[in-house]
């Protein structure tokens, strides 16, 4: 899958899950750029990408991740 692609799921992924349309998925965007990522949401988040790209990640995958940059990259790894 085109990292394109990818970019664009996450993005309806990340306005659902936030409940924010307004987001804009970057690379470099990260916990802290987005004012209701918590621990609850990172969960609701992790588990719909796993859902809708039809893959797993380990909870030390997703612990080493920085920003959605590396996130999108790891998505393609596993596709």
């Amino acid at each position: 899958m085109e990292m394109a692609n990818i970019y664009t799921a996450l993005t309806d992924i990340f306005h659902d899950v936030f409940g924010d349309d307004t987001i804009v998925v970057s690379p470099d965007l990260t916990a802290d750029d987005v004012v209701e990522w918590d621990s609850l949401s990172h969960i609701r988040l992790v588990l719909s990408v796993e859902k809708r790209f039809g893959v797993r990640f380990s909870a030390s995958e997703t612990g080493k991740l920085k920003n959605v940059g590396e996130l999108a990259g790891l998505i393609q790894t596993k596709l």
